[in-house]
């Protein structure tokens, strides 16, 4: 029987990670390690494009801003994310525009792909229900055109709420409501 060896490589810290220029391919940093990522389907990037519409609009003056994908979230020392969108708070100031990422979202969304899904639904999670800052983590279905919500409801505690049935998603900290059919929009 062959033994494995396994190269023994510091790993990667997110300081260096956002220094790193990829070119036009995309990555994320996976405690420690460098995970190269594939792009998304066409549906896949209009429900993202759709959820950030429809929060842009909604947003506007609040404070709040939606970004999509480009921008990261540092999840810890070792983790760089890119939530399909993400919500952040009070970073509408000049000081924040060259920011390659930052940690303290206040919504985050991933739409799930049979290649991702069980990463955003076991990592990335804990990742994200780690950061005092979240509020809430939108899953989307794109296949089943179906959302699963998870609220916080104290400092350690969840909602997780997994729906059967199409439902318009109430985002509470946002005082909010983004409608099923926008965020499943076709056109």
């Amino acid at each position: 029987m062959a033994t494995q060896i396994t190269p023994d490589y510091p790993q990667l810290t997110a300081d260096r990670f956002l220094e790193m220029d990829f070119g036009e391919d995309k990555a994320e940093l996976d405690n420690g390690v460098v995970r190269m990522m594939a792009g998304g389907s066409a549906r896949h990037a209009r429900i993202s494009g759709n959820i950030f519409l429809a929060l842009g609009s909604r947003l506007r003056g609040s404070g709040c801003s939606p970004y999509n994908a480009d921008m990261a979230t540092r999840t810890h020392d070792l983790s760089v994310r890119f939530p399909d969108v993400a919500v952040f708070c009070g970073k509408n100031d000049p000081a924040f525009d060259a920011a390659k990422a930052f940690t303290d979202p206040r919504i985050l969304f991933e739409v799930l792909s049979g290649s991702t899904a069980r990463t955003d639904l076991t990592v990335k999670l804990e990742e994200y229900k780690a950061l005092p800052s979240v509020d809430t983590i939108v899953f989307v279905d794109i296949a089943a055109e179906r959302l699963r919500v998870l609220q916080r409801t104290g400092p350690r505690a969840w909602s997780d709420v997994a729906h059967d049935a199409p439902v318009d998603l109430p985002l509470p900290a946002l005082s909010l409501t983004l409608p099923h059919a926008e965020i499943f929009a076709r056109d």
